[in-house]
């Protein structure tokens, strides 16, 4: 039994971290914005699971919360699944939500690996997962701002693991393509500042165009399930994909990387000495 901390785990991919974890006999810290939505975790697994508050872009919420973790005990496993989306051409990008969601996607999860880091290294074990998405290979047109907080995260997690493995913890980053959460609702932020030139591009993403049917591919339940299992590993993977649709973009995205490089390679060696 191990004792897990899950951002943003009343709904979507982190409920279903934490159903999983939860269901393999383990501990687990679940935070949410809002402590009523963690409800229904806490009446499934009363003696294991432990609801905190928690807002990744408020410092003020980011302590308290790790003030009462103190009465949890040692985190073993740090899940960074807390995040939301903006939706806005870099031009409209507006100062405060732009701030915001760095802070939310990854300075808050940057705050709690430096935290809980002393004592996974003291034990000589752990694992920190970091819930990104297919968009930090390539962003959509809109989603500027939402992509470079994921492909931050990415490098971030991708120094980290060089750093830490061989201290015998493990960190590993997933890329969840479609799936069936409340990304689209209340989750998604958008700008307010219109400007008319991007009516053709970006404004078909703005979140009052945003349409969703819910019926993209991805189960939540069993992205977590999934997840549990290849964490548990002793070699689980550096990057997991999750989902058919993220399998299919991201390999046709580095195939066109690849493809590029190959046609300039020429041009590219001309500034050797």
């Amino acid at each position: 039994m191990a004792n897990w901390l899950v951002t943003g785990a009343s709904s979507g991919i982190g409920y279903g971290i934490a159903r999983a974890a939860l269901a393999a006999g383990n501990r687990v810290a679940v935070t949410s914005r809002s402590l009523a939505k963690l409800n229904k975790l806490v009446d499934q697994y009363p003696q294991q699971c432990f609801p905190i508050e928690l807002e990744l872009s408020d410092d003020a919420s980011i302590e308290r919360a790790l003030t009462k973790l103190d009465d949890f005990g040692p985190i073993d496993v740090l899940v960074n699944n807390a995040g939301h989306g903006y939706r806005a051409a870099v031009e409209e990008g507006e100062d405060e939500r732009i701030q915001e969601i760095y802070a939310t996607n990854l300075f808050g999860p940057i705050k709690l690996i430096q935290h809980f880091l002393p004592h996974m290294r003291h034990q000589h074990s752990g694992a920190i997962i970091n819930v990104s998405s297919i968009a930090a290979v390539q962003s959509d047109v809109g989603s500027g701002y939402y992509a470079s907080t994921k492909a931050a995260l990415e490098q971030i997690s991708r120094a980290l693991q060089e750093e830490v493995t061989s201290l015998g913890i493990k960190v590993m980053v997933v890329e969840p393509g479609g799936f069936r959460t409340a990304f689209y609702g209340d989750n998604l932020k958008g700008t307010q500042k219109d400007i008319d030139d991007y009516a053709a591009t970006a404004w078909k993403t703005h979140k009052e165009n945003v349409k969703n049917d819910h019926q993209e591919p991805g189960d939540p339940l069993k992205a977590g399930k999934v997840i549990v299992k290849m964490i548990a590993k002793d070699n689980p993977p550096k990057t997991l994909l999750l989902g058919s649709d993220a399998v299919t973009f991201v390999s046709d995205q580095l195939n066109q990387r690849l493809q590029e490089i190959d046609d300039w390679q020429d041009v590219s060696k001309r500034t050797d000495y």
